[in-house]
């Protein structure tokens, strides 16, 4: 009776390995509907998602709005910075010719605290503006700052966010910069995650990530094979443009 209660909890153990894993979509769920819009936050939900990943911006009129592109010519009907327009020019404009550029608050009152929401700030000037709103978001509405997580390339950005006492969780992200930095700037911001392209992991740096006291939210994982080989490193969040193909 032992051995079959052992083989029983190993059992059950690797069932629910997965399930630590989250399953967090890009951008959306941006292999299925064009990226950062509504629509495509909703897909992500009609799939199942744990979390989805967004970009942000601020806008000539000082709004923060969602997109991951400096110019918006590889994704809309119009050109230009989107940082040199206003709010009512951006209403006019179309993402893949049907969708609009939503604002952060839009995508806030959409996922209404429901899954985690990880916003990675893309632009100048994003970071006070951002940390506005998210408090505001947390004080009067059902979010809570753990349901958040704000992440940046740009490091400066996101120390200003730090410095805006939010309470709100912090990830590092990384292409350039060596292992140590990474982990030296994780700890000056008391990150809670580090956010690697996930063709710079091996199991030593997975485990060495972990060892320094922090999540891995890897990006960007498609395909089978590697969301597999995620799987196996152990990581805590995987960024996909199909959530569907993550199965916990």
């Amino acid at each position: 009776m032992k051995k079959i209660s052992v083989l029983l909890f190993i059992i059950m153990l690797n069932s629910c390995e997965n399930k630590d894993i989250l399953n967090i979509g890009h951008r959306g769920a941006k292999g299925h509907i064009a990226e950062n819009t509504l629509e495509s936050i909703q897909k992500a939900i009609d799939l199942g998602v744990d979390g989805v990943e967004i970009d942000v911006f601020r806008c000539a009129s000082g709004e923060i709005v969602v997109f991951h592109d400096k110019k918006l010519d590889r994704l809309t009907d119009s050109t230009g910075f989107i940082e040199e327009m206003t709010i009512d020019s951006l209403n006019n404009v179309l993402v893949e010719g049907k969708y609009k550029i939503p604002t952060l608050e839009e995508v806030l009152t959409l996922i209404d605290g429901n899954i985690l929401l990880n916003v990675e700030l893309k632009g100048k000037n994003t970071a006070e503006k951002t940390a506005l709103i998210l408090k505001n978001f947390v004080s009067n509405t059902q979010w809570e700052a753990n349901q958040l997580i704000v992440s940046s390339f740009n490091w400066d950005e996101l120390t200003i966010f730090k410095n805006e006492n939010t309470n709100i969780p912090i990830g590092v992200l990384n292409e350039k910069n060596t292992l140590n930095e990474v982990l030296d700037m994780a700890t000056k911001l008391d990150a809670v995650a580090i956010h690697p392209n996930f063709s710079s992991l091996n199991q030593e740096i997975v485990n060495t990530i972990h060892d320094s006291g922090f999540k891995i939210y890897s990006w960007t994982i498609n395909k089978p094979e590697e969301i597999n080989k995620a799987i196996t490193f152990g990581i805590d969040g995987i960024i996909t443009d199909f959530p569907d193909r993550v199965q916990n």
